[in-house]
């Protein structure tokens, strides 16, 4: 039987990740360096032939996903296929003639397992045509020896075009989503008032549903980046390739640009209907609205949409109505700032996210399992964890010690990012946060200073050139 796949959780130990591979080498052979049964350090193609299984050896599932998600600083996944291809051939070819049909039975299942996690977990290397080609030759080379295996490889085919057919789809749906909502709502508003009269609290008087919707856009957008695309974000030339950056063709990085993104169009929401009202009492119900929505979403768990309200409402154009926020009861959004308070390294809101965390390792449902991260900083601590060390030793081995780091970061992203949405959709808020067009950093200045007027030379000034 082949080792099953567990969730991502279960990759865990009590101390983080579990590095104890299942090994069947000695110590620092054979071009890797062990220090009390961990992994730390190896040459490249030492480290390509711990990844293919043989007879008498899987790796182990944490060496597979972290290997599988750093040699990408160092090779193109395709190169990387190729040998393992390549590596699985020469296996066959020298294994003892007469005794092919066995050795088939032996490590065709141990390759199949291989593969599965591959596409699984990294689905999006396989959008490019020469991944895809060497896949399908392996998989063919699997499946002439046995019907079982010519289902299994079949099944693992068909997984793998439906992600791809729906990350397309989604990436179509996202492309859309970008042509509407380019216009900016204060020419609208100037054309056509009547049409845009619609604000947040018409469309959803209820801070608990409006959180609720929030977390249905994150999850979603989460659910679509790939892991590599963190890796990739910040791929630098081989110190031992000048020649080529391991990433020429186009960086692949779509799905987190777009959660960015997404982002920061919260906030620009937030702020565009704070500053859109005339009357001083309606800004001051729309920012108490937004607190409630905010706090909603630290109580689900979604510090994304919480951080990005937060910042939505501290823009300065927000920031500077001083009447407005007279009439608004506080204390609520002074917790809220205290949480996401940015000293001390974010302390707060790391604590709160640990909280959650453990929460979601515990829980029985789903409500209880979400965990949605304040992204922006997930990718600076992962910046900042490959900046910080160094890819390769001076002896040229692969630093590997760094990505267990890495991986382990990515890999508890990844147990977020499988979670179901146990809200109820209703896609007529979900389309009025998505397509609603927001103010430019212009038109928020402007409404904010036709609803308070300019206090001092330099907003004067700055009123005088937009008007």
């Amino acid at each position: 039987r082949m080792p099953q796949t567990p969730p991502f959780a279960a990759m865990f130990d009590s101390s983080g990740y579990n590095r104890n591979l299942y090994q069947t080498k000695e110590d620092n052979c054979g071009g890797l360096y062990y220090q009390d049964n961990n992994l730390l350090s190896g040459s490249l193609e030492a480290l390509i032939q711990h990844l293919v299984p043989n007879v008498d050896y899987y790796p182990d599932r944490t060496y597979i996903f972290t290997f599988l998600l750093s040699s990408r600083l160092f090779m193109h996944p395709y190169e990387l296929m190729a040998k393992v291809c390549h590596l699985c051939t020469e296996q066959q070819r020298l294994s003892e003639p007469g005794l092919d049909k066995n050795w088939t039975q032996k490590i065709a299942p141990k390759i199949l397992q291989l593969l599965t996690e591959w596409t699984e977990t990294f689905p999006y290397d396989f959008r490019d045509e020469r991944m895809m080609r060497n896949l399908k030759e392996l998989a063919q080379r699997i499946a002439s020896g046995d019907e079982v295996y010519r289902k299994n490889t079949q099944q693992l085919l068909q997984n793998l075009l439906r992600k791809l057919a729906a990350v397309s789809q989604y990436e179509e749906v996202l492309a859309k989503i970008d042509a509407t909502t380019s216009t900016d709502r204060l020419t609208l508003l100037k054309t056509k008032p009547q049409s845009i009269q619609r604000d947040i609290i018409t469309v959803c008087n209820d801070p608990y549903v409006l959180a609720q919707q929030l977390t249905h856009i994150e999850l979603e957008r989460l659910n679509y980046i790939g892991p590599e695309e963190f890796i990739q974000a910040f791929v630098q030339k081989d110190p031992l390739n000048n020649d080529k950056s391991c990433y020429g063709d186009r960086k692949r990085t779509r799905n987190l640009e777009a959660y960015v993104e997404w982002f920061n169009r919260l906030s620009y929401l937030v702020a565009t209907e704070i500053c859109m009202p005339v009357k001083k009492k309606h800004r001051a119900r729309v920012i108490e609205y937004f607190i409630d929505v905010a706090r909603e979403c630290f109580n689900i768990g979604n510090f994304n949409s919480l951080m990005a309200i937060i910042s939505g409402m501290n823009m300065s154009p927000v920031s500077r109505l001083k009447k407005t926020w007279a009439r608004v009861k506080t204390a609520k959004f002074d917790i809220l700032e205290h949480q996401m308070d940015p000293s001390s390294n974010f302390y707060n809101y790391r604590t709160a996210l640990r909280g959650a965390t453990q929460r979601s390792l515990a829980a029985h449902s789903n409500r209880e399992k979400i965990v949605i991260p304040f992204f922006s900083l997930l990718i600076k601590d992962i910046y900042f964890l490959n900046e910080g060390c160094a890819n390769r030793l001076p002896n040229g081995h692969v630093n590997f010690e760094k990505f267990w780091e890495l991986a382990k970061q990515v890999s508890e992203f990844m147990t977020w990012k499988q979670v179901e949405c146990p809200f109820e959709r209703d896609w007529k808020i979900l389309q009025y946060l998505l397509t609603v067009p927001v103010f430019s950093d212009d038109a928020l200045y402007l409404a904010s200073y036709e609803s308070e007027s300019p206090e001092n030379h330099i907003e004067k000034d700055r009123w005088k050139t937009l008007r």
